[in-house]
């Protein structure tokens, strides 16, 4: 399965995959994110954003970045989860190091909109995306997160790794 693919299923089948199967699936996002960085997204990419009226792929980030890196990051960003829309689950899940999908959306939120650099004047939405095409988008001040994509990026940083590995 690919990256891609793996995006458009459930969340669920990415929970119980091995440890070892989705941080490949991360790197492989991760890679594309860096080839994908800065073009026009009228095609297809992971990390599509809007800057300027213009729709273009996120800068990309580096494979053996954290994503739940410190909360600190984005700190002063005010994010708002409830849209009305999909439900982001507050169960705790083993697969995303044992926080529920909404914290492990907020530090994903977090750490990416610090990472390209957005600034919005007020509160960023942040939307529950299930099957989408693309693992975070950022448009007209909301931002989308693939759930499935919050398991891929569970798979690396300190806290995946077994004690014996740290």
């Amino acid at each position: 399965m690919s990256a891609r693919q793996a995006l458009t299923n459930p969340p669920e089948f990415l929970e119980f995959e091995s440890s070892s199967t989705r941080l490949e699936l991360f790197r492989e996002v991760a890679k594309q994110s860096v080839i994908e960085s800065g073009q026009a997204a009228q095609a297809l990419v992971l990390f599509p954003v809007s800057r300027q009226g213009e729709l273009l792929a996120a800068p990309g980030f580096d494979a053996k970045m954290d994503l739940f890196q410190a909360p600190d990051a984005g700190g002063n960003l005010a994010l708002v989860f409830e849209s009305g829309g999909e439900r982001w689950p507050e169960d705790r899940r083993e697969g995303l190091q044992g926080l529920s999908e909404r914290e492990a959306a907020e530090l994903v939120a977090r750490t990416l909109l610090a990472h390209w650099d957005i600034e919005p004047d007020g509160t960023v939405q942040v939307d529950r995306a299930s099957g989408a095409p693309y693992a975070v988008a950022y448009v007209d001040g909301i931002l989308r997160i693939n759930p499935a994509f919050l398991y891929l990026a569970a798979a690396y940083g300190p806290s995946s790794l077994p004690a014996s590995l740290q």
